[in-house]
């Protein structure tokens, strides 16, 4: 598996002879220019999520990409994006995708939840070989094998994180969603979530614009 970081939740997965790219969102950059994309996945509909000043073109250089998206998000755009619900089952290529959570994490609760899909890519005999949980902190009931875990967010406190990475128990987890903490302070969120980690969980940083091998 080879995963490369555009910035905050944007990030290209290559799997089993497919590439997907998840979340090319306002606070992502460096993914404009990629083509020979397998699907384009979006967890939800905020702007950190899916750009729409940049979608269109991203989908025009990839017209063989299938359209993944939470079901509120596929609803509300032109193209023809499938919604993927929780406990969905499909197929990218050789890669098993299953739909997972379904709801944003809560914000405020005078704010509307939204749609939010996780997705979680494998094989029917390992089925979470990846998991981009998108803004939520549901816990897939399978073995994760690498997660991207939420850093820093509006709906989520350091204490949070640090839970749902014990709760997920991956064998390897990356930072997302850090696009809202400044350069200088992100060694703090990582470092908490590198300390307090899992005894069997190895913690790894991708930087902007670089990828790793699993």
């Amino acid at each position: 598996m080879r995963i490369a970081h555009f910035g905050h939740s944007c990030i290209l997965v290559e799997l089993n002879g497919a590439k997907i790219l998840f979340d090319p969102g306002t606070f992502s950059h460096g993914f404009e220019g990629i083509t020979g994309l397998d699907a384009i996945a979006v967890t939800h509909q905020h702007p950190d999520h899916i750009d729409p000043n940049r979608i269109g073109a991203l989908i025009e250089a990839n017209p063989q990409a299938q359209l993944l998206a939470d079901p509120q998000t596929a609803a509300s755009r032109e193209e023809p994006w499938q919604g993927v619900h929780a406990g969905n089952v499909l197929k990218v290529g050789n890669v098993q995708i299953t739909g997972g959570g379904g709801r944003h994490a809560v914000i405020h609760p005078e704010i509307p939840v939204v749609d939010n899909t996780v997705f979680q890519l494998g094989t029917p005999e390992d089925p979470a070989q990846f998991v981009h949980p998108g803004d939520s902190l549901w816990v897939p009931p399978v073995d994760v094998g690498v997660l991207a875990i939420p850093a820093a967010a509006p709906w989520m406190r350091i204490s949070e994180a640090v839970d749902y990475l014990r709760a997920v128990n991956p064998r390897t987890a990356f930072p997302i969603h850090f696009g809202i903490i400044a350069p200088e302070a992100q060694g703090i969120y990582f470092g908490r979530l590198n300390e307090m980690a899992p005894a069997g969980t190895d913690f790894k940083v991708i930087e902007a614009e670089d990828h790793t091998e699993f």
